[in-house]
């Protein structure tokens, strides 16, 4: 069933639209570290005002839990980025309610934005944005005539800003980046190119046993990388030294490879330390690895495997990184993974996920793949088959 996107919306000349935008970038001292998520949202915003709409934008920041948060979580440095990116003014209201809201959207005019302040500030007050309270969320869309969500960060969450606004509107429609999100992560898991090969990396085997389930019956093959190998290993009964390993988990790891078959690819060599530190001595093992030592990244041929096996892709996804990402020492295999997905120029490629997404910017391939997501939890549930709550909010058309 098709949503209703803001391009559907016609009649947008003096309208007052509500927009829900991820904003929530990493900030330090006041300056923005990575502005990708504003970006994303440009093509929304200028829509809305390129057709005479006043952009009213709510966005979360960080976690909110004390009144210092509040001072280091102001959405003031990015409403200030925005007006650079966007070229002209843009308000910013330090206030999520009353009548200084009220009071600067009275005054915009046609084609104006302005920023509301880090929606999270009401979770000081017994969590109203993240636990949608009604009241909230009926207040915000009394602020406006028309709401488009725009965040596929927040949209594996029910929040006052968007699940709780779209239910007090006639329409809620869908903005362009979350329409892309819908388009790519859907078609990809729904009715992907075949042969489709899934990615899967990170610590835990318990984040991504929904989405190893999902993907069994659609996908050719899964690729495991990160730290959740180890316990598929222990669940095959190689050796693991004292790498990370869910002992509950394996039972439910020897049923997913016996389900698997074939399908499911583990790096067969590892690269290794002592201790889990970059500047560590390393030692690359092949099947057991000896006692004292643990796995923090794929190795050398395991990159080689994983590339045989996306060769002939026409669908992947990945999510979660080969190793510990964040060590340059270790960084390799997922580094060597992203590289190579730049190469495969024939297939729809769809990083998702934090680490993944880093490591194709850093490499500065990102521009060479299909999508990459905005959102890492969202990504992972609606990999998993789940409804995404932000996401059922919008109209169908």
């Amino acid at each position: 069933m098709s949503k209703l996107i803001v391009s559907d919306l016609k009649d947008l000349k003096g309208k007052k639209v509500l927009v829900r935008v991820d904003f929530n970038v990493p900030i330090k001292d006041g300056v923005i570290g990575d502005d990708n998520r504003v970006k994303a949202a440009l093509p929304t915003i200028k829509y809305i005002t390129d057709n005479g709409g006043k952009a009213i934008l709510f966005s979360h920041l960080g976690r909110v839990k004390t009144e210092e948060d509040k001072a280091k979580l102001s959405l003031r440095p990015v409403a200030e980025h925005l007006a650079d990116l966007l070229g002209k003014k843009v308000t910013f209201v330090p206030a999520t309610r009353g009548a200084q809201l009220e009071e600067a959207i009275a005054e915009m005019e046609d084609g104006d934005v302005l920023v509301v302040e880090n929606t999270r500030f009401e979770d000081l007050d017994g969590k109203k944005e993240s636990g949608n309270d009604p009241e909230l969320g009926k207040y915000w869309a009394s602020l406006g005539d028309v709401f488009v969500n725009d965040a596929f960060g927040t949209a594996h969450r029910a929040h006052a800003s968007n699940v709780g606004i779209a239910s007090n509107m006639d329409q809620a429609a869908a903005g362009f980046l979350l329409e892309k999100e819908i388009k790519f992560l859907g078609e990809a898991v729904d009715t992907p190119e075949h042969p489709f090969v899934a990615i899967l990396g990170g610590a835990k085997v318990s984040d991504k046993i929904g989405v190893i389930e999902h993907l069994l019956d659609k996908a050719d093959k899964i690729i495991v990388g990160g730290g959740m190998t180890y316990t598929f290993y222990a669940a095959k009964g190689i050796k693991i030294g004292n790498s990370l390993v869910e002992e509950d988990k394996i039972d439910l790891a020897k049923e997913l490879l016996a389900k698997a078959g074939d399908k499911i690819v583990l790096p067969v060599d590892n690269v290794c330390a002592t201790e889990f530190n970059n500047d560590a001595p390393t030692k690359v093992f092949e099947g057991d690895i000896e006692d004292g030592y643990m796995a923090l990244d794929i190795g050398p041929k395991s990159v080689e495997l994983f590339k045989d096996v996306l060769k002939d892709a026409k669908t992947v996804v990945w999510n979660g990184p080969m190793g510990v990402f964040e060590m340059p020492n270790f960084a390799k295999g997922t580094l060597g993974v992203g590289e190579f997905l730049g190469t495969l120029s024939d297939a729809t490629t769809i990083v998702g996920g934090g680490d993944s997404t880093a490591a194709v910017n850093e490499l500065g391939v990102a521009e060479k793949l299909t999508h990459i997501s905005t959102g890492g939890g969202a990504s992972l549930e609606y990999l998993e088959g789940k409804t995404l709550p932000g996401i059922a909010a919008v109209s169908n058309k």
